[in-house]
Formats: structure tokens, C-alpha cells, sequence
């Protein structure tokens, strides 16, 4: 089996969330000032019309982070298309497509190659059955959807918050709850893309899990919310917990925060041997234990399935889907503010 993620990036990300400023944060400073420089100018220029930002046709969403790694954007992502859709709205979903290899814009659809197109595109699109686009520049993927699915009135872009070539009319800023900031710092230092000044900036933070919720004016909390396991060699069946105790029990995740699904398998009363690897890892068929059972998020499932000769049949795989649910009151005030945005389009 190869080696689960280790070593010194590791370390490092856990030290971002511990209090204070060790040692190894304090050597990353000066690349964190660099890195908080160029970030600004180069958001700055957008903002001056010094580069070249566009705007999609319909309402546009955009679903981001300002930290580094897994805070919950494509539980919401999945979320708010399935309630926009049972709202009446017909939504389609842009993504960057991280870790596939897809050079162009590509569409996705639920059967697609996630070496091409990436993992959670992937999933987004077997999970919400609505058109779903992945592409390097979202103002491209944006257009290639609407140009496919003419039906479409609302976009959602699954982490682009910091892609600003794309013009949005609404952001939506994902903490996760435990970790929040972490130790306040930007990138290597600590976990920030952008400083906590941002936030004022976003219409909405939606905290995933119990922690601070007075980020901003407008603030959500988000349950990921455990579901039935399935066998990912054949769906229609599933075990309950009770099913897998005094079993061997791998736990396999390629995800931001490999952490939080160890904690909900320890939460529905499993022991596992946990085995973390790096976010969108590309598994090999040497990465699976040998021995035991194994169970992985939905995300890594989407990487298994792919690969020849193992998930379709091996029955030692389970998954554990998770699902995002949150007040109503946020889906009340979405629909206000998509419309608010539709009006005053037609307005102008």
C-alpha cells in the first residue's frame, strides 16, 4: 500500500490551526507578506479594470473559501441546486474541475472520467442531475453552459471566490466551524487566501458545523449530515454501523479536511484505521489496504469507481454519503436576492 499523506505540508497545516505562532509559521512569514502583496494587486487590477473581468448573462452565485483545504463548498453546492431547483429555478454549475486534466472547457455529466474533469464536478453531477461545466476560465465554462442549456436562469460557481475574472452578484463564504481561521495568517503561514477583512465583503458566511457565527450580518450554520452506507459495487445495498463493528475497518479519504470524516465514522461508533491522503488524490490500485474492509467519503468514490479492475469488483469498498442541511431561512433569502438581481438586470 503506498504511503497515506505524511510529513512536513502535514505538520505544517496542522500547525495553522493550533494557537499561537510556532516555529515552523514564523519561517513562512515573509512569503506570506509576498503572497498577501500580489494577492491584493491582483485583485486590485480587476477591481480597476486594469484586467479584463466579465459578467454571465443570468444571476450568478458564487461558492468559495478565504482558507486553504476542505471546508464544506460542494456539500452546499449540491445543497443550494437541488433547493434552487425545487424552488422553481433552473440552476447549472461551473467549476474549476481541480485535479483533472481536462485543458478546455468540458461538460460533465455523471458518468464522466474524474481524471478529466475532476472529482467533485463529478459528483455534483450525479448528485443534482443539472448541467454541470468545468473550465479553467469560469467566464468561458459560464457561457458554454448557458450556450448548452439555454433554460438555465442561475449559475452556480462551486469555489471561485477568488477567481475574479468572473464578475459576481452574489458570494457565499464557507468557514468551517471547528477551525475557522485557524491562526489568522495568509498562505504559507496560515490558512488565508485572502485576509478576514473579506468577509465584509461577501453577502453571506454559512459555518459548516458548531463555531462562531457573528462573521457576518448575514450568517447560516450548515449540518453535514450522515447517510445510509452503501456498497459501492452495488448500491442498493447498505450496512448499518452495527453491521461493521469487530471488523478490520480502513478509513480512506483524498479530501481538504480528511479529519472531519474520521471524526464522523468515530461519531457513528466505528473504529478505523485511518488513512489520509492528499485532497483530489489519483488513486492506484497499491493505495488500498490489502486486508479488511474499507470506507471513503463519496468523493473518493467517485475516484474508485474508476479505476479498472477494483470498485465494480470489490466488495470489501463501502461509502459514506454525507448531505448539507441547513434553515430555510437561507434558501428564502436567496430566492429574494437571485430575483432582486433578475430585476434590476431587466431594469437596467
Amino acid at each position: 500500500m503506498a504511503q497515506s499523506e505524511t510529513g512536513f505540508a502535514r505538520q505544517l497545516v496542522d500547525a495553522w490551526y493550533k494557537p499561537g505562532l510556532d516555529g515552523r509559521v514564523l519561517l513562512f512569514m515573509p512569503l506570506a507578506w509576498v503572497y498577501g502583496a500580489v494577492t491584493a494587486l491582483r485583485r486590485g487590477l480587476f477591481r480597476l479594470g486594469l484586467k479584463h473581468s466579465a459578467r454571465l448573462p443570468v444571476p450568478t452565485i458564487v461558492i468559495g473559501n478565504i482558507t486553504a483545504g476542505g471546508s464544506g463548498k460542494t456539500p452546499l453546492t449540491i445543497y443550494l441546486a437541488q433547493q434552487l431547483h425545487a424552488a422553481g429555478f433552473t440552476p447549472g454549475i461551473i467549476s474549476r474541475g481541480y485535479g483533472g486534466s481536462a485543458q478546455t472547457v468540458t461538460p460533465v455529466s455523471a458518468g464522466s472520467d474524474p481524471a478529466v474533469t475532476g472529482d467533485e464536478p463529478v459528483l455534483m453531477a450525479q448528485a443534482t442531475g443539472v448541467p454541470v461545466m468545468v473550465g479553467r476560465d469560469r467566464v468561458a465554462a459560464g457561457l458554454a453552459l448557458l450556450a448548452a442549456h439555454p433554460r438555465v436562469d442561475v449559475i452556480l460557481c462551486d469555489d471561485g471566490l477568488q477567481h475574479y475574472r468572473l464578475q459576481r452578484d452574489i458570494e457565499l463564504c464557507v468557514i468551517d466551524g471547528a477551525r475557522g481561521l485557524g491562526n489568522g495568517q495568509l498562505i504559507p503561514a496560515g490558512p488565508l487566501r485572502e485576509g478576514k477583512g473579506r468577509l465584509r465583503q461577501v453577502d453571506a458566511v454559512i459555518v459548516n458545523g458548531a463555531g462562531a457565527t457573528d462573521w457576518h450580518p448575514h450568517t447560516w450554520t450548515m449540518q453535514l449530515q450522515a447517510g445510509a452506507i452503501y456498497h459501492l459495487a452495488d448500491r442498493t445495498r447498505t450496512d448499518d454501523p452495527a453491521d461493521l463493528a469487530g471488523q478490520t475497518l480502513h478509513a480512506v479519504a483524498g479530501i481538504g479536511n480528511p479529519a472531519r470524516f474520521f471524526a464522523t465514522l468515530a461519531a457513528l461508533g466505528l473504529q478505523t484505521q485511518n488513512h489520509a491522503f492528499a485532497d483530489h488524490q489519483h488513486y492506484v490500485p497499491a493505495d488500498l489496504p490489502a486486508d479488511g474492509l474499507i470506507i471513503t467519503t463519496e468523493k473518493d468514490a467517485v475516484k474508485l469507481t474508476s479505476l479498472s479492475g477494483i470498485a465494480l469488483t470489490d466488495d470489501r469498498i463501502r461509502v459514506l454519503p454525507v448531505r448539507a442541511q441547513l434553515d430555510d431561512g437561507l434558501m428564502t433569502w436567496l430566492a429574494a436576492r437571485i430575483k432582486e438581481v433578475s430585476n434590476g438586470r431587466q431594469a437596467a
